[in-house]
């Protein structure tokens, strides 16, 4: 195990409890991952709590799906975050939990793509609504896939949230960012009308999200071999 793989199992074990602190996850829920080098990719574990992953439990799988390292079998929703490596190569990790508020939302229907937040625009995009698929399948995957060109976080209809990242600190962060969100749009129900952005409003901030996404787009392609992630902050 060298140096690199060595400090990104331990950010993974990080994110994963954060998560689990955070009350994002429970029980043996989400799974977290990120590119290892250009062919293979370290993933939590299925069917462990993410509160009590530890480094030596990571899997390292190839872009097949193979287990290449690792006595555990990789997390059930393996064959999504593999999609989204191979259609994203400015992707470098991948983290799916539940979180409470954003999965509401899922449950209902609903989405977060109307223009509310500015924050929410300018860290992660509009987030669209996948349709629902039985959890683990590769369904999943096909569901995800034609939103996947255009966005870095997802709620997942009855299933979830899912978001994306130029490294473990920022798929994260945008998965915090995803439930306080939708914890802000659900409190604003309650005290009256949710007033959204104009299209005036909106569009600035949109613009600069586009920028920023076609400028690490430039990056990722034009890079070569990629470290794979930085140690999440906090």
């Amino acid at each position: 195990m060298t140096p690199r793989e060595d400090e990104l199992r331990d950010d993974i074990v990080r994110v994963a409890r954060r998560l689990w602190e955070r009350g994002l996850i429970a029980g043996p829920d989400g799974n977290v991952s990120c590119r290892l080098g250009e062919e293979r990719l370290l993933i939590t574990p299925s069917g462990m709590s993410k509160v009590d992953v530890e480094s030596s439990d990571i899997v390292v799988v190839d872009l097949e799906g193979n287990v290449v390292d690792g006595d555990l079998r990789p997390s059930s929703e393996i064959r999504m975050h593999l999609r989204i490596y191979s259609r994203r190569e400015d992707v470098r990790a991948v983290v799916h939990a539940h979180p409470p508020m954003a999965t509401a939302l899922g449950v209902v229907g609903e989405d977060l793509t109307a223009p509310v937040l500015p924050e929410v625009i300018l860290q992660m995009g509009r987030v669209p609504l996948v349709p629902y698929q039985t959890p683990g399948t590769q369904a999943v995957a096909d569901a995800l896939d034609p939103f996947l060109a255009a966005h870095d976080a997802f709620l997942l209809a009855n299933h979830g949230a899912t978001t994306l990242g130029p490294s473990l600190g920022v798929a994260h962060q945008r998965m915090e960012s995803l439930e306080h969100a939708a914890r802000i749009v659900l409190a604003a129900r309650t005290l009256g009308r949710v007033r959204e952005l104009t299209p005036e409003q909106a569009r600035p901030l949109d613009q600069a999200r586009e920028d920023a996404r076609s400028s690490a787009r430039t990056v990722a392609e034009g890079s070569g071999p990629r470290r794979a992630g930085r140690r999440p902050h906090g």
